[in-house]
Parts: C-alpha cells; sequence; structure tokens
C-alpha cells in the first residue's frame, strides 16, 4: 500500500455501510485493512446486481480488503481474532453495543494486550444510555433525529405522502466521522504513546452535520423566509438546450432575490407588489418562476447563460444522472471513477477517491475479495502453522466460499 497511512494496520470487524466505509477509507489512505466475516456473510455481498457472492455493494465498500472468516461461536476462534487484534493499530466494528465484549473483543481486553490499539465502535445511539441496545439502520436513526422531518417539512404538500432520502446519509456520515476521530486518535498517540475508545453514535453524527439545527433547536420563527444558508429553494429550471437544471440561489428570500434581479437586469420587478415580501414571492412562486424562465431561454447556450449567473454570484448546476458524470470531461480529468475485478470476468466501475495528495501517490483499491479468502495468507503471518489451519479448517472455526478456496489454492 502507498498513501499517508501507510504502515497502519485496520481489523475491521464491520459489516454492511458505516464500518466498512469507515475501514475501507483508511484503507484508500493507504492503510492495511483485514476484513473479518462471521459465518453468515456480510450482508451487502448479496445486494443487487449480486453474482457468486460478490456484489456490487460489496466492492464499493471493500475492494482491496484482506478477508478472513471465523465462527467467533468456536472453540480457539477468539484466540485468532486477539492474535489479529495485537498486531493492530486500529480495530473498527459496527455490532449493537456490547456484542463483541460477549466474545472477549471489546476494548478493555485488547487494550491490555495492545495498549496503542486505536479502537472505534459505530452505533446507532453511543455505547450507554437508553437507547444503546435498538437497532440502527440509516432511514430510523434520520427518522429520530430530525433528518426525516426536516425533508417532510421543506417538501410539504410537492410529497403526497412523508418520504426518507433515498440515501444513508445515518451510515455514510457517521463513517467518516469515525475516520476523522481515529485520525484525531493517531495524532494522540504519537503524544502519548497510548490507544483509546472511540464511541460513534449515528444518531449524534446526524444532529452535528445539521447545518439548520441551530434555527430548529431555537425559538425564533423566520416566517416565509427560507433559511439563507443551505439547499433550501433551489428552483429549477430549463436551459436553452433543453437542460434539466437547478440553482443555490432561493427566488424567494429577500436576500437571495436581489441577485436574480441584477442577473436579469431587472431592478423594475422589485417594485411589483407580487414580489415585494418573501411572503408575497413565495405566494406568487409560479409567476416569478415563468418569468425567470422566459429570461433563461433569452440565451443562445448554457455557457453564456452561466457566465451571467456567475456575474450575479448565483451557482447552477444542470441534474445529471451517475453515469452521466462519469462521462464528463471533469470525471477523466478528476479520476472520478475507478474500475476494479468484479471476479467473474468483468467489472465494476465505483466512485475514485474524494482528495489529491501533492507527496503522496494513492494506490488503486485492488479486487474485492471472496468470503475466507485470506484465511490462510493472513493467519500464516501469525505464525499458525499448515497442520493447524486444516485442523481449523475441518473443524468450522474457519470459513472459506468456495471461489476464495480456488484462490488460494
Amino acid at each position: 500500500m502507498s498513501g499517508p497511512l501507510k504502515g497502519l494496520r485496520v481489523v475491521d470487524f464491520s459489516r454492511v455501510l458505516a464500518g466498512p466505509l469507515c475501514a475501507r477509507t483508511l484503507q484508500d489512505l493507504g492503510a492495511g485493512v483485514i476484513k473479518i466475516e462471521p459465518p453468515r456473510p456480510d450482508l451487502s455481498r448479496f445486494a443487487f446486481p449480486s453474482s457468486e457472492g460478490m456484489s456490487g455493494y460489496y466492492a464499493q465498500q471493500n475492494a482491496g480488503k484482506r478477508n478472513i472468516s471465523i465462527n467467533l461461536n468456536l472453540p480457539g476462534a477468539r484466540e485468532l481474532a486477539l492474535k489479529l487484534c495485537d498486531t493492530a493499530d486500529i480495530v473498527v466494528e459496527n455490532f449493537r453495543a456490547g456484542t463483541l465484549g460477549f466474545f472477549g473483543l471489546d476494548y478493555e481486553t485488547l487494550a491490555k494486550r495492545n495498549p496503542r490499539l486505536i479502537y472505534a465502535s459505530i452505533t446507532g445511539y453511543g455505547q450507554g444510555g437508553p437507547w444503546r441496545s435498538r437497532m440502527a439502520y440509516a432511514p430510523t436513526v434520520q427518522a429520530e433525529v430530525g433528518f426525516t422531518a426536516n425533508s417532510v417539512r421543506h417538501y410539504g404538500e410537492a410529497l403526497r405522502e412523508p418520504r426518507t432520502d433515498s440515501l444513508s446519509h445515518g451510515d455514510v456520515y457517521t463513517g467518516l466521522q469515525a475516520v476523522i476521530a481515529i485520525l484525531a486518535a493517531l495524532n494522540s498517540r504519537q503524544r502519548t504513546g497510548r490507544g483509546q475508545f472511540i464511541d460513534v453514535a449515528m444518531a449524534a453524527t446526524l444532529l452535528a452535520i445539521n447545518e439548520r439545527a441551530h434555527l430548529d433547536l431555537s425559538d425564533d420563527d423566520i416566517g416565509a423566509e427560507p433559511a439563507i444558508l443551505g439547499a433550501t429553494d433551489c428552483a429549477f429550471f430549463t436551459g436553452p438546450g433543453g437542460e434539466h437544471f437547478t440553482v443555490a440561489t432561493s427566488i424567494v428570500g429577500s436576500r437571495t432575490f436581489p441577485s436574480w434581479l441584477r442577473a436579469m437586469r431587472r431592478a423594475d420587478l422589485a417594485d411589483d407588489p407580487r414580489f415585494g415580501t418573501a411572503a408575497t414571492r413565495r405566494l406568487h412562486f409560479g409567476a416569478l418562476h415563468q418569468i425567470i424562465q422566459t429570461w433563461i431561454l433569452t440565451f443562445p447556450d448554457m455557457a453564456s447563460l452561466d457566465a451571467q449567473f456567475d456575474e450575479a454570484k448565483i451557482a447552477m448546476g444542470e441534474v445529471r444522472s451517475v453515469k452521466e458524470l462519469a462521462g464528463s470531461d471533469w470525471s477523466a480529468y478528476w479520476g472520478a471513477v475507478q474500475r476494479v475485478p468484479d471476479r467473474s470476468g468483468g467489472e465494476y466501475r465505483l466512485p475514485g477517491r474524494p482528495w489529491r495528495f501533492s507527496d503522496e501517490e494513492l494506490a488503486p483499491p485492488g479486487p474485492p475479495a471472496f468470503q475466507g479468502e485470506h484465511n490462510i495468507e493472513v493467519l500464516s503471518e501469525l505464525g499458525v502453522c499448515a497442520a493447524e489451519l486444516a485442523r481449523l479448517a475441518a473443524a468450522g472455526v474457519l470459513i472459506s466460499h468456495p471461489r476464495a478456496q480456488a484462490a488460494e489454492d
């Protein structure tokens, strides 16, 4: 591996999304990651489309990780996991609070053997408190912490029935916040020589990243005014060539409406009683939107329209699919899409890295592993002999997918 975290070892006990994304991000930054998978495989292996124990969903969060599969319920398995954690800089897990403690793999036990260990536990609501044992998936935690209510309130009558977001923000943001905490703990370890335990809660994360929480927590009433900052009241328009695009500047807000007047050279609209206040602009939104749309269609192309928007400090963005973005010049410049083998003769196209370093070269992620593909390789590195590995496999302590066995043979 290469990258700023080269030389660090991560043991990843996690599954599905928040924990795997955390460990994958550490790997993208150069750490070596070993994923420990239980006998019942990571659920994400069976997301659609899936073939022979491999899916694009699994590959996106786990490509390049070495994989061992251990049945922790059987004698001898715990000792293998302990040996592996003795060599780790970082452990990541996202089971319900206390689950790994049942197997003697809690932070207190591991830290006695490996005092420099940084142990990050990701749960819905934290390791203690009244909600510690609750199941936690992104849609349910998002509902609990106001994320869903914000969406329903924002879209209002535009929603025929309440809807949550289609993406798992609770998992993704929490995985990234766990990375931030781990990097901070690594810095602390440089000074103290000691690792530490990190408790990361999805609910606390979603509250922390809600840039409008201050408004919801206050007793202020801003009436018809949209919050000035944030993706609120962003109108959609049709471009000169039929493009579908949106803007990040509200046509309703009192502090943003003047930007539209400058862009259109229509100072006269400020005196139109339909558009004099945020409340009246919201009431006559359709009429105001039509005036702007008619003006937009006077431009020969999107480039010239964008130039005039830019002059008025109005940002715009064309509504594209992910596949359309992948075919753009920007995507080619950034390397926004990377390819990894799907282990069946084809490939997965996955998101590239979000950063570039001036003095570091980030290695390609590598292929996604089958369950237990690296049992022999990883455990041999720990000094487990071939005869013992064979015995553990025969006893069901070590599990491997048939394709993994073929790969190791």
